[in-house]
């Protein structure tokens, strides 16, 4: 498991920032940010986005540090496709998404699925994987609509990103719901909170150990079945909540603590 930070965390910073303490923090890789609106690492409503990727790949020679994944919430077919061919450009295998859509509403959770599929096959035609994660309040919330969404959508280029945290907040124990869908997990997005509210709550109480999840067991359990994907911390939050960098910092670093003895008292380090 190659363990790593979504450049959301330095999100008031610039990319080169990012890369920086990703690296000193001792992390393996690193998931690029294209949310719009939380950071400007990967604009891809930029007309001219490929100046991105080519920051993006001087930084990944000059700090040693692969991109594992990229994230980008929109399901815009335009926007999907330009994080696909960034992807390809940087050599990053992996693009992250929401699943979007209305909880509890079975229009919404089809357009979801026919939204997905069409995004699956666009992701085949780059040769990446396309990974959707639930997400509380949308489509997809909990464990039984990620099956009911696995099962709709049986693609090779498709695949879970598995969040802790909004299965957590669903009201579920995170470390009970793996086993369910281990097989299609081919991204993990790790962060802690305290409490079950709608949002994750305060980035510094999104570090590893500072909330209420066990995160242990739920790395135990992907450590039992095998998994060998990525794992990367999102920390939303900061820039919105005027974070120095100091404070960015200690976070992934904390958090790059927690998940290395994590990682070792299970075996995988």
């Amino acid at each position: 498991m190659k363990i790593g930070v979504n450049s959301v965390l330095f999100g008031a910073f610039d990319t080169e920032t990012a890369f920086k303490w990703v690296k000193t923090c001792g992390y393996d890789a690193i998931e690029i940010s294209a949310i719009h609106g939380m950071s400007e690492h990967l604009v891809l409503q930029d007309k001219s986005w490929k100046k991105y990727t080519n920051a993006i790949k001087k930084l990944i020679k000059q700090y040693e540090l692969p991109v594992q994944a990229i994230e980008q919430p929109s399901q815009d077919p335009k926007i999907m496709e330009k994080a696909y061919k960034a992807a390809v450009d940087i050599g990053c295998p992996i693009v992250n998404c929401g699943p979007g859509g209305k909880k509890d509403d079975e229009a919404s959770f089809q357009q979801t699925v026919d939204s997905l599929k069409r995004l699956a096959d666009m992701a085949a035609k780059y040769g990446v994987t396309l990974c959707c994660k639930a997400h509380v309040g949308a489509a997809v919330w909990n464990t039984p609509t990620t099956l009911k969404l696995l099962e709709a959508i049986d693609h090779p280029n498709f695949g879970l990103d598995m969040d802790p945290s909004h299965i957590y907040r669903a009201g579920e124990n995170p470390v009970d719901a793996i086993a369910a869908v281990i097989s299609r997990i081919k991204h993990v997005h790790i962060r802690d909170c305290k409490g079950r509210q709608q949002n994750p709550g305060l980035p510094h109480n999104q570090a590893n150990g500072r909330g209420d999840i066990d995160l242990l067991g739920y790395i135990r359990v992907l450590r039992k079945y095998d998994y060998q994907g990525p794992i990367d911390l999102e920390v939303i939050g900061t820039k919105a909540n005027n974070y120095d960098l100091p404070s960015c910092v200690a976070i992934a670093a904390e958090t790059k603590g927690h998940l290395t003895a994590s990682l070792q008292a299970v075996g995988a380090r």
